[in-house]
């Protein structure tokens, strides 16, 4: 509609044009020649009119707009309306890119931009100090040549962000940072700087607490357990304090327990480096965790299934402790009518997979995010007349992370729990044989 609307436009001008050379020429007797002479001058006109538009475009910042009339004129007015339209969007948008540079020096988080090689395009003050950066020096050059961390260039280069990384930095590695990077824009990133040094400098005093704290109550607790066991052992014993005794003993066992499992968290703490690749026989574990559970007085049925003989490569004791912990928690809350499964298998990413599946109650799923807490319990009395510490989980996620391993929980009220460890395919040793129960590590006779 719009061209036809043009054509139109200019036909009708033309004609009018054609109409009036033809009425001028009329009286001399050569009406043609005064229509070429009208369409000569308006094209002449147009022509004028658009070397001095070409000139004005060139030179917009010098001159001032051309005069003219006509459609001409509509033509100028919509090109400055448009210029002044962009000048104003230009000027805005430089205010809000000042605005933004300014909040982001005068953050107290480091913040440094860098493009998709890794190099330095921006950083404001914070990012300078942290980092140690000069700006006009550092700008340009590669991020890794400047903060030349191993553990930093394999977290770029492993493209996993989701987590920060923290480093040591500084004098005698006194200075602790946080860095993440939040990828933005045409392959852009920012790369966010934190001093945590103060928040590392308590948990290494938490973590130093528990320990001490959990080594020192070693020692009375089990003087304590030998008394108690001594006095037991005594026929003559008033039976009225039997009954008593025996539940001190109880706790006493539980707090040891307890003990043992701060110990090994504490230990797992410490651990700077990956678990080794020591040969576990996942299968034949599996049959000796069976048995385990059958030797007991009362325990629900228990299934060991199979789809793979691939043996765990990593550190024996550590993998038997979680292990032993799902299992156990599996038996303690599932009744004695019910059924606990241990699977093994390796997928087709040729991940290691071990899952225990029971038919307990089930956990509801506001309290699944937070099970592998510390001392965390669903059902704080239910897991005291269990026997339960309220460590196990924790273990049990400190021992995977340990060996770059993740645990899946899926559950639901009245429909039972699976839990799945799932190892990375360099921790699965493939075998084309059966499983060598005898090979079996042995169990630990603490279970957390």
């Amino acid at each position: 509609m719009k061209s036809a609307a043009a054509l139109w436009y200019v036909a009708s001008r033309a004609g009018v044009v054609a109409a009036a050379g033809a009425l001028l020429g009329w009286p001399f007797g050569h009406p043609l020649a005064g229509v070429a002479i009208a369409l000569a001058l308006a094209l002449s006109w147009n022509l004028f009119n658009v070397y001095w538009l070409n000139r004005w475009l060139r030179n917009r910042a010098g001159m001032n707009p051309p005069r003219t009339s006509g459609i001409w004129e509509d033509v100028v007015s919509s090109i400055v309306r448009l210029h002044r339209r962009k000048r104003f969007h230009k000027q805005r948008l430089l205010e809000v890119f000042r605005e933004l540079r300014r909040s982001s020096a005068a953050m107290p988080d480091g913040v440094v931009v860098l493009d998709e090689n890794w190099e330095i395009i921006w950083f404001n003050r914070a990012a300078g100090r942290l980092l140690d950066l000069r700006r006009g020096v550092d700008s340009g050059l590669r991020i890794t040549n400047l903060l030349r961390d191993p553990a930093f260039a394999r977290y770029l280069t492993g493209g996993g962000f989701d987590e920060p990384l923290v480093i040591a930095r500084g004098a005698e590695q006194q200075v602790s940072l946080s860095l993440q990077v939040v990828p933005y824009g045409a392959r852009q990133r920012l790369l966010l700087v934190r001093d945590v040094s103060r928040q590392m400098a308590l948990e290494t005093m938490r973590k130093d607490f528990v320990a001490n704290a959990s080594h020192e109550l070693r020692s009375p607790l089990t003087v304590i357990s030998g008394y108690l066991e001594t006095m037991l052992s005594d026929e003559q014993l008033d039976p009225g304090l039997r009954q008593p005794l025996t539940e001190m003993q109880r706790q006493s066992r539980r707090m040891n327990d307890i003990v043992s499992g701060l110990l090994d968290l504490s230990r797992f703490d410490a651990a700077t480096r990956e678990a080794g690749s020591e040969d576990l026989d996942v299968p034949a574990l599996l049959a000796v965790l069976r048995k385990d559970v059958l030797a007991r007085p009362s325990h629900p049925e228990v299934r060991v299934e199979l789809e793979s003989d691939a043996h765990l490569a990593g550190d024996q004791a550590e993998i038997v402790s979680a292990f032993s912990n799902l299992v156990d928690n599996a038996v303690k809350y599932t009744p004695a009518t019910g059924l606990v499964r241990m699977i093994w298998e390796v997928n087709s990413r040729g991940e290691g997979r071990f899952t225990v599946a029971d038919t307990g109650p089930g956990i509801a799923s506001e309290h699944l995010p937070r099970l592998t807490e510390r001392f965390y319990r669903v059902d704080p009395g239910r897991a005291r007349n269990a026997g339960g510490t309220g460590l196990g989980l924790a273990i049990v996620k400190h021992v995977l992370q340990h060996h770059g391993a993740t645990l899946e929980i899926d559950s639901k009220l009245g429909a039972g729990s699976r839990f799945t460890c799932v190892f990375p395919p360099r921790r699965v040793r493939p075998l084309h044989s059966g499983a060598n129960i005898s090979a079996a590590p042995s169990i630990p006779s603490h279970q957390a």
